[in-house]
């Protein structure tokens, strides 16, 4: 399994992050703040520094200790954000989380979607997890569209669970289990079969956007 090769679904392809991306990726996130920092994760501790020199090397590392998968995502061979696979359990468990980042010049162009499907394959078919999961924050209207496109499951509410934007935010909990798409994520998604309500958040569960 060479998670360096790229994984692609027509201009959009995921491969493994290299420690050459550092400056690419630090110029995407600074001249992005303005569009990324409402769903940034911060420190409850305070301010920590902006290096992405080292946390392509954490990021590496943790690839290394096999907890978890940082991908870039790149559009017609650019680089448009990142995806990192993260918090990976195996045995019992066998599951793991998903978060991500696109650059606002490359929004609306299907590379969330088609990336998370990509990543979520690989786990499932390569990695063999059994389950992954996505949190999201009830205002993050693009991000609800991407769990509903992939027909990702809802399953409640996390209440103050990630440290974002300076503070504690809820999050809406999306997940899917290795045997609802035994044909693929993306190609389910590709051939029209994904379940029209799998995301929907139901009433009683919904918070002010």
């Amino acid at each position: 399994m060479d998670l360096s090769v790229p994984r692609r679904h027509g201009p959009v392809s995921i491969r493994l992050v290299r420690a050459r991306d550092a400056r690419v990726l630090q110029n995407e996130l600074l001249s992005n703040r303005p569009w990324l920092r409402q769903w940034e994760a911060t420190s409850p501790d305070g301010p920590v520094s902006f290096d992405m020199r080292l946390g392509v090397r954490r990021l590496l590392q943790q690839h290394r200790d096999g907890v978890g998968v940082p991908f870039v995502m790149e559009y017609d061979g650019e680089i448009a954000g990142q995806l990192n696979v993260w918090g990976i359990s195996r045995g019992s468990l066998a599951s793991a989380t998903i978060g991500y980042w696109v650059s606002e010049r490359f929004a609306g162009r299907g590379i969330t979607p088609a990336s998370v499907a990509m990543a979520t394959d690989v786990c499932f078919d390569e990695l063999r997890l059994h389950r992954m999961e996505i949190c999201i924050r009830p205002e993050n209207a693009a991000s609800l569209r991407v769990v509903q496109k992939l027909g990702f499951r809802y399953e409640g509410i996390r209440r103050r669970y990630i440290h974002i934007n300076g503070d504690w935010r809820d999050h809406y909990a999306f997940a899917l289990v290795r045997e609802e798409v035994p044909e693929g994520v993306l190609a389910r998604w590709v051939e029209g079969r994904v379940p029209p309500d799998a995301a929907t958040v139901p009433p009683s569960d919904r918070l002010p956007a």
